[in-house]
């Protein structure tokens, strides 16, 4: 008996399932606040050398803020005061507008000053990651998205074998208190540590609650959970700056997008363990419990259909060697991988690139979270009419030629570089709002925790080498838009490999994959149910087309 069979007894979208919807809401709030926190914390702000060791009480002290910047900091070619280095004295002979291109300058002495109107504090102010260091400054992005790499192999693992519910509660606990407590770093070695961990930690929201959401809706609704999931993340994009412009210190921005999850947390009793991951796995007075449960808070008869090991049997335990064990798996494990790759590379590199257009950075970071709005409604749209993969392999190739726009695009005009920046963050947030969805409905119920956690992983090696293809800037201005491009490009392409989930069931073992069934189609279900409902015995077994049983309809057909 497949699963859909049951929900279709205890109704696949009802109170129940908006229930889950909106307390992993809560949850999963905070990741996108996470994901692009060190747009904020690991800002740089104008600086330049520190001058206070060229006050001697002499001419220098009764100059100006500016005077004393001419004759201590020598300028760059844009006219600006340099960031890194200075003059061993004051040179006072720059008062009357000398040149300074042939006197000796020598790096920073003192440390740096900062330009505080724009933020309190941040990470390069804290321990001065700039400069020399500013590689380390980056780092703390790519540290951070190692962190949810290892998490998302690490919880879809233990999800498929413990279960989703108490992996998610792990996921809520350790995120929150490694994220606390990054916030009271006292050296930045200290800092990266726990921002791995809270990495590793809060990366089991996403692909727990994703799951749990898709596992307990029915065919006709899959669609409409993957888009509401994915629009905590555009609520997430859009109040991120909104709380970076009221909190500039670094260490309280942490703790205030970090503090949801204390609420998370006490919400969590009331998330339910996946019935069709109980059955998978032989618990079935548990999966009779819950689906109890869910036929209640949906107004329906009650469920009397008990489960027993003779409807559903669990083979043996699973792991990730089980998606390479078979043919199919592996052809499927390795197109997936590549296009949450390209996805996550695409996505988070536009998101990452907030500064090189030279507008506000809120304001450009609040564009970027709003345009993901109309672009995942338009998802919606289009899953359904032109399908899953079709829709993904527009959205990456829209997302590729906006990237390449930009690279002919002159950097003084910066307006319209925005704005096609912008649709291309429009273009690849339809990308990654389709392939969550798409990639769950692919794999097998048996796996599913595991090839998310997989494939999550493969995204997220994909956003830690983001922040790094941008810094190839200093090799040619525009390499990291012609390698963004390319890799959206190349995914696209792969994506046109995979094979179409729309109206289908989905797989509950690898033998469902292997032998290319997903399930039987929406319409021939809904047709059969139509001529049940007709007939005086509708409350008989029917069988689709492909012989598949279908539990018969309760009355109110």
């Amino acid at each position: 008996m497949k699963f859909e069979h049951l929900l279709s007894v205890v109704n696949g979208f009802g109170r129940f399932q908006i229930m889950i919807i909106i307390i992993s809401f809560i949850g999963r709030f905070t990741l996108p606040c996470h994901f692009l926190l060190n747009n904020f914390i690991a800002a740089v702000p104008s600086h330049h050398c520190d001058l206070s060791a060229l006050d001697d009480g002499s001419l220098f002290e009764n100059l100006t803020q500016e005077q004393r910047l001419t004759v201590s900091v020598p300028v760059q070619e844009d006219g600006t005061p340099s960031f890194c280095k200075m003059f061993p004295e004051p040179q006072f002979q720059l008062l009357s507008n000398s040149n300074d291109r042939d006197l000796v300058t020598v790096p920073c002495q003192n440390g740096w000053a900062y330009d505080n109107s724009t933020f309190k504090s941040t990470l390069a102010t804290e321990w001065d990651l700039v400069c020399d260091q500013k590689g380390q400054n980056k780092a703390t992005t790519t540290i951070f998205f190692i962190g949810v790499m290892f998490g998302a192999m690490t919880f879809g693992s233990l999800s498929d074998r413990f279960g989703r519910k108490p992996m998610l509660l792990v996921s809520y606990i350790s995120g929150m208190l490694f994220g606390f407590a990054s916030a009271f770093s006292t050296s930045f070695i200290m800092f990266a540590v726990l921002r791995f961990f809270t990495g590793f930690g809060i990366t089991g929201i996403v692909i727990v609650s994703s799951v749990l959401s898709v596992e307990w809706v029915d065919i006709e609704h899959r669609k409409l959970v993957g888009v509401i999931d994915s629009l905590s993340w555009t609520f997430g994009y859009c109040m991120i700056p909104a709380i970076a412009y009221c909190v500039t210190d670094w260490r309280q921005l942490t703790i205030a997008v970090t503090s949801p999850l204390a609420l998370a947390i006490l919400t969590w009793r009331w998330i339910p363990e996946s019935a069709r991951w109980l059955i998978a796995n032989g618990k079935f007075e548990k999966a009779n419990f819950y689906l109890q449960q869910c036929a209640q808070m949906n107004q329906k008869e009650e469920f009397g259909s008990k489960i027993t090991p003779e409807v559903k049997r669990k083979d043996r335990s699973h792991s990730y060697l089980d998606l390479v064990r078979t043919p199919k798996m592996r052809r499927l494990a390795l197109l997936t991988g590549i296009v949450w790759y390209g996805v996550a590379s695409t996505f988070y590199g536009i998101s990452f690139n907030i500064t090189g257009f030279g507008l506000n950075i809120y304001l450009t970071q609040f564009v970027y979270g709003a345009i993901e709005l109309p672009a995942k409604l338009s998802a919606y749209y289009l899953l359904d009419k032109v399908g899953r993969r079709n829709t993904e392999v527009g959205s990456l190739l829209g997302a590729g030629i906006c990237l390449a726009i930009n690279i002919f695009i002159p950097r003084d005009m910066s307006v319209l570089r925005t704005v096609v920046a912008v649709l291309g963050k429009g273009c690849s947030a339809t990308s990654f709002t389709t392939v969550v969805l798409y990639s769950s409905e692919l794999f097998p119920t048996v796996v599913r925790q595991n090839g998310m956690g997989y494939n999550s992983s493969m995204g997220r090696l994909g956003v830690s080498l983001a922040p790094l293809i941008l810094l190839l800037d200093e090799v040619w201005r525009d390499l990291p838009q012609v390698l963004l491009c390319s890799i959206a490009l190349l995914a696209s392409l792969v994506a046109r490999m995979l094979p179409e989930t729309r109206g289908r069931c989905l797989p509950e073992t690898i033998q469902d994959v292997e032998d290319g069934q997903t399930g039987y189609d929406m319409a021939s279900v809904i047709q059969t149910l139509k001529v049940g409902c007709n007939r005086a015995h509708y409350r008989a077994a029917h069988l689709t087309a492909d012989n598949v049983p279908i539990v018969p309809p309760l009355r109110g057909c």
